[in-house]
This record gives structure tokens, sequence and C-alpha cells, in this order.
């Protein structure tokens, strides 16, 4: 097995070795139960009379923390206790929804035990764990985002704590505007608004400078040391991971956890088999039996909290885990982390429209919050699959979500608030040419009259009112008039969601043949509805998504987001509708939200977009790939990832476009009988 790392101690030093294995931890795992004095022997223990009276003195506070400080944990406990929420909730917004719902219930627990959903709650997208008893309440980002929508002034809260800032997503950065001008207005008012930002990264003078320079109190860190090993050569990351993981296996004779970083739901689902399948080849009655845990954001709720679970006795954990590991939350028992160096992101081209996504190295940053997982309980060791030299080119910090993505769903939800994008008081202002290129898509959707003074329509009041892109949002608003609520509904909620569909290498035409089945003639689109509708009707899901190489937890959290959705649309009077099995009339629909992404065929059998002329193929993914070319593709989204690609598409007949949207700024390049140099259409 090639060793990804040199011989030799130190940090770049020797990799696992049985030096190690004298540190024995089977005991590790016996769950302990004196929450209290855990909770005692946190670093932030020592200072918590110091953070209570720098909130008291403070309207707002910057917190500096490493990881395994206990401050998402313990701080809110703190003010809770001391009286400083003073009858009201005390709100804590996360990134990411399996940190809200994790650290909820690990303080659900150190209260006393006492339920989730009474003193202690939270709420993320579609699910509310919260009641009227609740005082502590940790939710994502976007759930106090769109309270702000009701409630501008924040209420319901005395204090808020932005916990994980450094992370820097869109609805983060959004949040530090609605808060601080809520803080703003609540100082004229008996009961001032507390702001706590707290991250673990150095750029905390940012933060500070933003909210008028407000104090920044240090915090220690964890007391467990973290030993750093790094490679000495520039292998394959992933088989410098899976070798890793095997080194540490063998050569490590304690039973601590693996924590190991990847790039994505493909990647970690071809590592978890590949790794499994390794294991059961090496498996021997001297080493621990190896058990295999996936992590990554699309997961259903409960497939979340796998990693949590301690491992049986005489077992070690490997969790393979995105950057949804790197903060907040606390895997028990983890000893060991393997840092692949990587990480998958988004970026976003306003003028051409094309979303890449590409993996790429993370920043020092995320190496250093990365590391810090390993010494969370107890000692650990981290690996570094790259260089000293790949550490040192790292950037410092990422770059901000905002700065690199679409910013048309904020922008509406701002609207929605009566906030022009352009006054807002963003911590880093978004660029120019991105705000604008979001003005004129909600302007060419009909959300608002104006780019140049813009104020929402009607239509666009509506459309804030869903959680959703506001091109799936016009879709649903316009599925009335096209008699496809029902369907609309379906095809909103799958693409909302992640891929419902599973595919291995090690039985591709099994695979295919499964697949197969759904395929509609006319493209992805009707093909998802297809694959959503015969899910419903099962009664062993589970079964039937194995059987048939489906995720069944995305085609659950698509049923659970359908039926928010619905919920929604009966508020707003729109009665159900549905088209059957025509799917003309659902195309069409679909047409009014993504009529700006339409395609057509080139001489050379790729294709042109319409809108920004990029030329583009079809993605392999797609039920049209391989087979004879329409002349127009309504497309969903165009991605870069090496080449230009259409994902998920549908055919369209060129008619179609003037009589569904007769304002469309291209019509003139479309030619009612281009459509025929591809294949004859199969409506």
């Amino acid at each position: 097995m090639k060793r990804a790392y040199p011989g030799g101690g130190g940090a770049g030093g020797s990799g696992p070795s049985s030096s190690s294995s004298n540190n024995n931890n089977s005991g590790f795992k016996q769950p302990n139960r004196l929450m209290a004095t855990q909770r005692q022997s946190l670093p932030i223990a020592g200072v918590r009379r110091q953070i209570v009276e720098a909130v008291l003195k403070n309207q707002t506070l910057v917190l500096l923390s490493d990881t395994g400080s206990g401050k998402s944990t313990q701080i809110p406990q703190y003010l809770y206790e001391d009286g400083v929420g003073q009858g009201k909730m005390i709100g804590i917004t996360q990134p990411r929804r399996v940190a809200a719902i994790t650290v909820a219930k690990r303080v659900a627990q150190e209260q006393d035990g006492s339920s989730v959903g009474d003193v202690v709650g939270y709420a993320v997208r579609f699910e509310d764990a919260t009641s009227a008893s609740t005082q502590i309440k940790y939710m994502t980002d976007g759930i106090l985002f769109r309270e702000a929508l009701s409630d501008q002034l924040l209420k319901k809260y005395n204090v808020i704590v932005l916990d994980e800032a450094h992370e820097r997503t869109i609805a983060t950065d959004v949040l530090f505007g609605i808060v601080k001008k809520a803080q703003q207005t609540r100082r004229k008012m008996l009961e001032p608004l507390k702001v706590i930002v707290m991250s673990a990264t150095m750029d905390v003078d940012h933060f500070a400078q933003y909210f008028n320079n407000c104090p920044v109190m240090h915090l220690q860190g964890s007391n467990f040391k973290v030993k750093v090993y790094q490679s000495m050569d520039n292998t394959n990351y992933l088989e410098a991971v899976i070798t890793t993981i095997f080194q540490i296996h063998e050569h490590c004779n304690d039973d601590g956890d693996i924590l190991v970083f990847l790039t994505g739901q493909e990647e970690i689902e071809a590592a978890t088999a590949l790794v499994r399948r390794l294991a059961k080849a090496i498996n021997h009655r001297d080493l621990p039996r190896m058990l295999v845990v996936p992590m990554y954001g699309a997961m259903s709720q409960n497939s979340q909290l796998d990693p949590f679970a301690l491992a049986p006795p005489f077992t070690r954990k490997v969790v393979l885990a995105t950057n949804i590991a790197e903060t907040s939350i606390t895997i028990p028992a983890i000893k060991y982390v393997i840092d692949s160096g990587k990480v998958k992101v988004r970026t976003y081209d306003p003028v051409t429209g094309i979303d890449s996504l590409k993996v790429t190295w993370i920043s020092k940053a995320q190496a250093w919050q990365r590391t810090g997982r390993a010494g969370r309980t107890a000692d650990g060791e981290c690996y570094r699959t790259y260089s000293k030299e790949d550490f040192k080119a790292m950037a410092a910090a990422s770059t901000p979500e905002i700065l690199r993505c679409s910013v048309v769903s904020s922008t509406l939800q701002l609207l929605a608030l009566g906030i022009n994008c352009r006054d807002f008081d963003f911590l880093d202002k978004p660029p120019a040419e991105a705000l604008t290129s979001a003005m004129q898509e909600l302007k060419a959707l009909g959300a608002i009259m104006s780019v140049e003074q813009p104020a929402l329509t009607t239509l666009g009041r509506k459309m804030s009112k869903l959680p959703l892109d506001p091109k799936y949002a016009k879709i649903l608003l316009s599925a009335t008039d096209h008699g496809c609520l029902e369907e609309a509904l379906t095809i909103v909620a799958m693409l909302a969601g992640e891929n419902v569909f599973y595919n291995t290498s090690q039985k591709r035409e099994q695979v295919l043949t499964a697949h197969a089945k759904f395929h509609a003639k006319c493209g992805d689109h009707v093909t998802l509805l297809n694959v959503f509708n015969e899910f419903r009707t099962k009664d062993e899901p589970k079964r039937w998504c194995h059987d048939n190489f489906l995720l069944e937890r995305n085609l659950s959290h698509a049923a659970a987001v359908r039926t928010q959705l619905a919920n929604i649309c009966r508020s707003l009077g729109l009665p159900p509708t549905s088209c059957g099995n025509d799917p003309i009339p659902l195309v069409k629909c679909l047409l009014t939200g993504l009529y700006r992404n339409i395609a057509e065929l080139q001489r050379d059998n790729s294709y042109l977009t319409l809108a920004n002329r990029t030329r583009c193929r079809i993605h392999p993914a797609s039920v049209l790939h391989g087979r004879a070319r329409p002349g127009y593709l309504l497309y969903t989204e165009l991605v870069s990832t090496g080449s230009n690609y259409l994902r998920t598409i549908s055919e369209i007949e060129p008619e179609w476009v003037g009589e569904v949207v007769p304002q469309c700024s291209f019509l003139d390049r479309i030619s009612c009988g281009g459509g025929n140099r591809g294949s004859s259409s199969c409506y």
C-alpha cells in the first residue's frame, strides 16, 4: 500500500505507526453521564462571568474562538441562565441545518435533559421544533431571514447570536445588515437588541468595524493538542485519502474514529462503497471492525445524525464528510482527521449566466478548522494529503458567497422588506454587475416594474412568499393558468432538492435498465415527474428505491418540500389543477420561469444558448443524451465542469416561446423552422 507520508516525527513527519497505539482509547466511547462536569471542563467555562459581563456592557460583541472552546453550546446557556434574555428568546443562527439540529439536541440534554422543543428548540427548513416555552432557539440563517419578512425588528428576540460568521454564506451576510438595522431601530426603544458575532477565524476586525467598532473578545480554544502531518508528495488526493484510512486502521491499535473531508455527495458515496469493500477484504480478527458512514447536506435528517451515534465495541467509525463537518458540530470519538485539502465551490458569472461548479483548494482558515475537528474531545492527529508548499499557497480565507454567487433570491427578499439592495448596508457589497443582473432577471420575471426604481409588483410580492429561487416561484404562480399546478409542484420540489438517481459503475447496466423505465421522450423534467409519481404510490418506498437505484432520502425530502409549497400555494389562493398525462401544458409552464434558458441546435451538433450566446452540450446524465437532438431545448441550469453542459432539459417547440413569453428579448433569434434541423418533435 502506497504511503502518503514520510518517516520521521513532528509536523510533516511520520504517518500512523504502532508507536501511537500505546494511547489506547477503548474507554473513550463510554458515554459520560455527568454533563455538568463536561460543561465545567470546557475551555470557555473559566471565562463565563467575563462573557456575560461583556454582553451586558455592550450592545454588540464579536467573539473569536478556536474550535473546541464550547462557544456554540455554552454561551446561549450562560445568557439564558443569567437572565440576559429577559424572558424573550435567545436566537442562534447556524449556516447549516445539521449543525442547528445537533447543537440544539445537545443543549437540550444539558438543560437537565429537557425535550427538544421545550426550553431549547430549533427551526430549519420544513421543520419547526419550538414551542411557547422555548427560550433558546437554534436555527439556520435562512429561517431568521424569512422571519424578518414579517418582523423586521425581530421583536421575539432580545439576543441574536450569529454563529460561524466566518462561513460568510449569502444568508449570513444579508442577516448582518438586517440585524444591524433592527438593532439600530430598537436602541430607541425600551428593549434593545443584543448582537453577538462568533467566529473561529482571525478576520474578526472586519466584523467589528462593520458593527461600529464594537469590542472583540478572544476565547481560548480546545484544551487538547492536535499533531499535524503533511504529505511529502502531490499524489491524487482520493488515492491518498483511501491509503491513509487503512494506514491508520492497520497501524493504530486504538479504536479512535476517523473523519475524512471530501468534496461532494457523488465522491463520498463512491468512496464509501470502496472503503467498505476494502474493509471486508482485509478483515482481520486483531483489527477493529470498520463502520463507514457518509455525511453531506443532501441526506435526510435521520441519516445526517448517523455520524453522531457511538460505534459498537471493537469498531472504528470512519465518517466521510463534506465541509458540513468543518464547524459547530462535534462528532464523538473522532481522534483522526484526514484532510484532502479540497472543496467543491459554486461560482456564478452574471454576464454569461454560467454556474461553475469546481473542485478547488480550501483556504488556510478552512485547513485549520478541519484540523481542529481532531481535538474536540481528546488529543488527536490530522493527516493532510497535501504538502507544506500547497498549504502556503492557499488563500488566507475563502471568498464570501455573496461575491461569487447569484444574488437574485436575496434581492427579491430584500425588496419584500422594502430595501433596495443597491442601498443595503452589506458587510461586503456584491459586484455592481451582479446586482444589475439580479434586477434585470426580476424585471424579466415580472417581479418588479423597473430596474432603476425597483418596487415589487403584486406578482413579485407573491413570489417572495415562496422559499424558492424566483424562477421556480414564477413557475408555480403561473401553473394555474396552464392547468398544471399539481405537476408543477412536483417538478419544482424535485428541482429544489438533490439528485434522486443513484449511479454506480459496478452495476452500470442494471442502473441504466432500472432508470429507463421512467424516461420521458420529451426530457428530464417529465422523467422526474414519473419517478416521483411512482415513488409516492409505494407501500415500501425504501425497498422500491433500492431496487430501482434511486435515493429514497432525496425523494422523501422532495415530498416534504412539495407539501410545504402546496400549503403556501393554497394560502395564496391557487386552485389545484392537473394536466394529467399531457406534458405540453407543463413544459409551457416551465417556460414562464426558465424562458431565458433556451438553447438552439447548431450544425456541429452542439447547442448555443440564445440569451448569452454560449456554446454548450447536453449533460451526459440527461435522458436526451445520445439520442436524436431536438432543435430547441429548455434547460434548468448551465454548468461548467471543464466543459459547458445543459442540465435537466426538455424539448420545446419554438413557437411556444412567443406564445408563452411574448416579451422575450431574443424572440427574433428563434426560427419556427429552425427546430426542424433537429429530430422530429416528440409532442
